[in-house]
């Protein structure tokens, strides 16, 4: 179905109410917003401006007048839409904070450029002709400026429009985010990737997105690889999703939909994911990346989408919800969510779960804190949270989390360097090691772990590297060895490549410190990141990337604490795939790889939640049948007394690379010990194969 016909009877209905704002905003433009108290014009004219373009967009796309665009034009088109927030334009930006707090007063010119950073949801909304969700914006654009005519009103008028707006849109947007993500109807993007000639990358300019040059150099790259190639790509990525039921002992056949997740480029990978999701009996639903503020999460994409255009716009705006958030909204959003579920409850149950296709290579990005930036008050940060605890249990209601799997890949990209194309070819083949030499591998070194009752963890210290890692992890004690154990062998299925062997460590008795040089988290480099632990809570934190410390632990609070006090480790693991460190030495890319991969290439701690969180009473067993029972920890066990103190929405592993790592050793209740690692080398009888990566790279 095109778009066009798709949402024809809801344009019909807001028609009038779309003329009558486009006709006002013309106006604005046309008298240069001349009407508002300066020194505010200039930004209410570069407004109106701007959804002048909307409007132009729209009326081309209702047409489908750009279907007939040369892919020089779509260029232009495409970066006259995204120019404002470019880098080498951004500094003089109303949607940079800075810039705005400086021409517009610091509490006026934040709140307007987070308006202004949300009114540019528009570019999307008028590739898929949602004329309402432009509307709305449009309407409390023009409401906000009349609020300035003739006199400037207090910051908190501005914040009242801002709060209203968003309070009372909640139960149009965060529904149609809930549905976006469970129909099938919805193929705005399915039906690019299944239709348009993606040989014609003029395809990539369809959906609306800002389009680097990244993009057009992936789907060039990807239309010349050989069919054969494509499909052992795809087949990777759907055969792990297959599996990850598999290992679970969950039933894939009761349901109908999943969920795909990718960065614009890889359509023609993503072409055959479809049909070998299909031949599976499943339906794939490819949704965006959320738009709206109330939707939106944190520096994370979740959904299909481009480059980022400037990734300093997206750190300054990742807390635009400090506008509205408060009790009554936290309240509000529930019920919507609740009411959106249940509106969608069928679909929900249909829902297997994400398949998600992620991409590594981006030159390392060190944020600028803007103090002109809206951020959360500590008030704002419990309710987020308590957002996210008392959401958790809504969503898995329809969608339980122990009936549902997921998969995640990731592929190069150009950026990761000159050897692009050899990197990519190298990616491939890791991403489809052998699954039966790992699992052997890996189940004679749970074996030995098996034995401890804690395993100690040090860095490395040489001429070379120091790694100030000193770490102790509690294990919990099994009753029966033959029946039970602490580790799970985790091959190739919900997280590609093959290997690594994790737990959920016992807090109490769990302590000391974890060092790394760098590691990339998220989308930032963080550099000498240290967190220090005591009964498995993290107490202490720092890193390099701020001359000022204080900084440093503000970037350490908000992106791997996500603004909790403190977090337990919440996993435990040992990585185990060589080949793919070899890989990142051989190339020189280590500090760009993902943490999929990254976590497989060294030991590595996650904080926040365990590994089976909403899930923890769902048996889990390893290939030889035997029960991984270390599923909860001493935080995660009080959902049973409440469930608010259970979880904290948050799972973020941090490796330690083989590089930077010296021994891991498995304490026995005698005191007597066994090295599964011994000087960066594995030790463990029937785990030295494991060893011939590291030593083919040091020849």
């Amino acid at each position: 179905m095109k778009i066009q016909e798709l949402w024809a009877d809801e344009n019909t209905r807001i028609t009038e109410r779309y003329d009558l704002a486009m006709e006002r905003i013309r106006q604005i433009a046309e008298e240069k917003a001349r009407q508002a108290a300066e020194p505010f014009r200039a930004y209410f004219y570069k407004m109106a401006l701007f959804v002048g373009q909307i409007e132009d967009l729209a009326r081309r796309q209702l047409r489908e007048e750009l279907e007939d665009c040369s892919l020089e034009e779509l260029k232009l088109l495409n970066r006259s839409l995204y120019q404002d927030i470019l880098p080498e334009n951004y500094e003089k930006s109303y949607a940079n904070p800075a810039y705005a707090a400086a021409e517009l007063g610091k509490e006026q010119g934040s709140l307007l450029a987070a308006f202004y950073a949300q009114l540019r949801g528009c570019i999307v909304f008028a590739y898929e002709c949602r004329l309402t969700d432009i509307t709305i914006l449009c309407e409390t654009l023009i409401e906000i400026y009349n609020r300035f005519e003739g006199e400037v009103p207090p910051a908190e008028a501005v914040r009242d429009i801002l709060y209203w707006f968003y309070s009372d849109y909640t139960d149009v947007v965060l529904p149609y985010r809930i549905r976006e993500q469970l129909d099938t109807c919805l193929t705005f993007a399915k039906d690019i990737i299944m239709e348009e000639d993606l040989s014609d990358l003029r395809y990539l300019y369809r959906y609306g997105e800002y389009i680097s040059d990244t993009e057009l150099e992936v789907a060039s790259f990807l239309s010349k690889l050989s069919e054969e190639t494509v499909v052992r790509m795809a087949s990777a990525y759907t055969e792990g999703y297959k599996k990850g039921f598999q290992v679970m002992g969950i039933d894939l056949s009761r349901k109908k939909t999943v969920g795909i997740r990718y960065e614009l480029g890889f359509e023609r990978m993503i072409r055959v994911a479809v049909r070998q999701f299909r031949e599976m009996g499943l339906e794939p639903v490819v949704y965006r990346a959320a738009v709206w503020s109330v939707t939106r999460t944190p520096n994370r994409n979740v959904g299909y989408h481009g480059t980022s255009p400037n990734r300093q716009y997206d750190y300054d705006h990742r807390y635009d919800q400090a506008v509205y958030l408060d009790k009554a909204f936290k309240e509000r959003k529930l019920a919507v969510l609740r009411t959106a579920y249940e509106t969608w409850k069928r679909a929900a149950a249909d829902f297997a779960g994400p398949a998600v296709v992620e991409t590594f290579g981006q030159e390392p990005f060190v944020p600028v804190n803007k103090p002109e930036a809206l951020s959360l008050s500590r008030k704002q940060e419990e309710l987020s949270i308590a957002y996210s605890n008392e959401s958790m249990p809504i969503v898995n209601q329809y969608i339980p989390k122990d009936e549902t799997s997921f998969t995640i890949i990731a592929f190069p990209i150009p950026e990761v360097g000159e050897r692009f194309e050899e990197i990519f070819a190298e990616t491939i083949r890791i991403n489809t090691l052998d699954y039966e030499v790992y699992k052997k591998i890996q189940q004679r070194m749970i074996q030995v772990l098996d034995e401890a009752q804690y395993v100690k963890v040090t860095g490395r210290h040489d001429m070379q590297r120091k790694n100030d890692t000193e770490l102790q992890i509690a294990l919990y004690p099994l009753k029966d060895k033959k029946k039970e154990t602490n580790f799970e062998n985790c091959v190739a299925d919900v997280n590609i490549p093959v290997g690594e062997v994790f737990t959920s460590p016992r807090l109490s008795g769990t302590e000391g410190l974890l060092h790394v040089g760098k590691v990339y988290l998220g989308n930032i480099q963080f550099k000498n990141l240290r967190l220090r632990f005591q009964n498995g809570m993290v107490t202490e934190y720092s890193c390099d990337n701020y001359e000022n410390q204080e900084e440093g632990k503000k970037l350490i609070r908000q992106e791997i604490l996500k603004n909790h006090d403190t977090l337990p480790m919440g996993e435990f693991a040992i990585g185990t795939n060589t080949t793919a460190y070899a890989m990142a030495e051989r190339y020189g890319i280590g500090e760009k790889l993902p943490i999929l991969i990254a976590e497989k290439m060294g030991p590595h701690f996650a904080v926040g939640d365990t590994c089976y969180s909403w899930s923890e009473d769902s048996p889990v067993y390893n290939p030889d049948g035997r029960e991984v029972i270390a599923r909860d920890n001493e935080v995660s066990i009080l959902r049973k007394e409440d469930v608010s103190k259970a979880y904290f929405g948050c799972h973020l592993d941090i490796t330690i690379p083989y590089s930077e790592l010296g021994d891991i050793v498995a304490v026995r209740p005698d005191g007597t010990e066994a090295y599964v690692i011994r000087d960066g080398r594995f030790a463990a009888e029937g785990t030295e194969r494991l060893n011939e990566a590291l030593e083919d790279m040091e020849r």
